[in-house]
């Protein structure tokens, strides 16, 4: 997993052929993110994805839930 630990946040940028595809993938994180009941906070310019993960209910620590997401978003792409 090559997500980076910073300011208590995993963190991780996707680049993708075009907007499309970055869109697409974008959609497949947010039905992801409903089945973990755990939701990024990111962004998207044209073919990139930014995804930064924390828990708020833990006072914005990175915790297993993110652990969990990062690892099943990365499956996403595998």
């Amino acid at each position: 997993m090559d997500w980076k630990e910073t300011n208590n946040q995993l963190q991780k940028t996707f680049t993708f052929k075009d907007f499309s595809e970055a869109f697409a993938f974008m959609t497949r994180v947010a039905f992801l993110a409903e089945q973990h009941q755990h939701h990024p906070n990111w962004s998207n310019v044209w073919n990139t994805v930014e995804i930064a993960l924390t828990t708020h209910d833990t006072g914005n620590t990175i915790t297993e839930k993110d652990r969990k997401l990062a690892k099943a978003i990365d499956e996403l792409i595998a």
